[in-house]
């Protein structure tokens, strides 16, 4: 049998690189491609009526999290606001919660343990800090 020829970036045949994702990487990707969250049954009709979350909310949204799945799905799936999701993401909401989930993940998902962050939402704050923001008429003070 040949041996298979994997196109370089110099051959002009191929214009996509494509990953080759094996094993445990198979089973995050495929959820994190995954665009039909069902919404959890409620006793409205309408599936976007808000509603408090409770603590097991918590831990399955902190798993949904290392499992990649959208922000957006997470909204429509619990039927909450997106603030609500980096409450417990921040776990300014439902302490301790992320250590419950994180045991539950690894019972559920072991061979992902190793390639997951487990780490807080860290807010990226896109304000420039007052001291650093110069002054349009600085020069003239002087």
């Amino acid at each position: 049998m040949p041996a298979m020829r994997v196109p370089s970036r110099r051959d002009n045949r191929c214009g996509h690189d494509f990953a080759i994702i094996a094993g445990a990487q198979w089973v995050m990707f495929a959820r994190s491609q995954d665009h039909t969250v069902p919404p959890l049954p409620s006793g409205s009709t309408d599936s976007r009526a808000k509603r408090s979350l409770a603590e097991t909310d918590a831990v399955d949204i902190w798993i949904a999290r290392w499992l990649r799945v959208r922000r957006k799905d997470l909204v429509v799936r619990y039927g909450c606001d997106p603030r609500r999701l980096y409450e417990i993401w921040e776990e300014k909401r439902f302490p301790g919660s992320r250590d419950k989930a994180r045991a539950l993940f690894a019972e559920r998902y072991p061979s992902l343990v190793d390639r997951t962050d487990y780490g807080l939402h860290r807010p990226i704050h896109r304000r420039v800090p007052q001291e650093l923001q110069p002054g349009l008429f600085d020069c003239l003070e002087a």
